[in-house]
């Protein structure tokens, strides 16, 4: 089985990121909460809960070098979480926003983070010294609806949403002070703070998870119509290819390497995309093996499908009881909504990631031994 480790830690998880070691997990319990939990001998330690937040907290994001957390919440703020011997010290971040906060993710050179939010609007943050905060320059009018997810290019400049609107969207976020001018012949830091390099107009409906693929070359994103979205040289001259799925839409995307992508979503278990020769995508095998009944009817079937496209998880705050998913033989029981990266191979693909989902599971999974990678 590719699901190497399944961690049951709380009813219903909107987000989790991991520490730069990844000894330690960091997640949203579904509520205004985030718990920071260690793993000791055989068994997991809650150690921290960082309670700043007012409502659900919808993003969180672990830096590799810097070992800082950003969070953003429903409640349009977002803080900057520090290590100062045992505590967890917020600072906060100035957004601007009068709408809720979705997603956050930090840039490569982690110089900077960017909040998409249900504002129509980016928020691109750095540091300020001289005042101990961090500041927002914002990307407005360009999106018409609310921003569903965030994907940082190699590059440290270019930034691409996605959006309720049916767009994905590339933009600069050159910063003077901040970025410093390339000397290449890349055109990226010649562009101004909010440009638009691309709009892909490719979906008529909601569009989610979208990610670059390790050179940047490729770009890739999910329709909540079951298509994939796949983009080469979005910067010269795009050329789109469309992926049509039989299954349930996916929430997010991850390349783990420059022609192998893994999709999550609604159909609860992981699914494998590949490039062949010629630079076209396919879907290849879901990566969980499951066992289904042969007895099932097509109405149960039906149910099924329409459980888990519906089917929410309560809130952690709340008393009310929920009727639990039915066991289907997979790791995840409910829609997973986020993927997150772990272990790189030496030819720089990743050979583990980690998933969560509505069912409160984090799960990390082994692609070791269990499929072949196209580089």
């Amino acid at each position: 089985m590719a699901a190497a480790a399944i961690h049951q830690f709380a009813e219903c998880i909107t987000c989790h990121a991991w520490s730069p070691d990844q000894s330690m997990i960091a997640f949203c319990p579904n509520n205004h909460e985030v718990h920071i939990y260690k793993f000791f001998t055989d068994k997991w330690e809650k150690l921290h809960v960082l309670s700043k937040h007012d409502q659900i907290v919808s993003g969180i994001d672990w830096s590799k070098s810097s070992n800082k957390i950003v969070t953003v919440s429903h409640d349009r703020n977002s803080y900057v979480w520090t290590q100062e011997g045992s505590d967890w010290v917020p600072t906060l971040v100035i957004l601007k926003l009068n709408r809720a906060a979705l997603c956050v993710q930090w840039s490569p050179k982690e110089n900077k983070f960017a909040v998409g939010s249900g504002a129509k609007s980016v928020c691109v943050c750095y540091y300020e010294q001289e005042n101990n905060w961090w500041i927002s320059k914002v990307i407005r009018k360009r999106h018409e609806s609310s921003v569903t997810s965030l994907a940082w290019h190699p590059n440290n400049i270019y930034l691409a949403t996605t959006s309720t609107d049916g767009k994905c969207r590339v933009f600069s976020t050159f910063i003077k002070g901040v970025d410093k001018r390339g000397t290449q012949s890349s055109t990226s830091t010649d562009s101004k703070f909010g440009e638009q390099i691309a709009q892909l107009d490719l979906s008529s409906t909601w569009v989610f998870g979208v990610r670059w693929s390790p050179s940047g070359k490729t770009l890739a994103y999910a329709g909540h119509n079951s298509m994939v979205y796949f983009i080469d040289e979005v910067e010269s001259s795009p050329a789109a290819q469309n992926l049509v799925l039989r299954d349930l839409p996916l929430r997010d995307v991850l390349f783990v390497s420059e022609r192998t992508l893994i999709g999550v979503g609604f159909d609860c278990n992981p699914m494998i995309f590949a490039a062949d020769d010629t630079g076209l995508w396919s879907f290849i095998r879901f990566l969980d093996e499951r066992k289904v009944a042969p007895s099932a009817s097509k109405a149960s079937q039906l149910s099924e499908a329409l459980g888990k496209l519906y089917g929410q998880s309560k809130q952690g705050t709340s008393s009310d009881t929920v009727e639990p998913s039915k066991p289907r033989g997979g790791a995840h029981e409910n829609c997973i909504t986020c993927i997150v990266p772990l272990i790189k191979g030496s030819d720089g693909t990743i050979k583990q990631f980690s998933t969560s989902g509505l069912d409160g599971k984090i799960v990390v999974w082994d692609l070791e031994n269990h499929i072949i990678i196209a580089k």
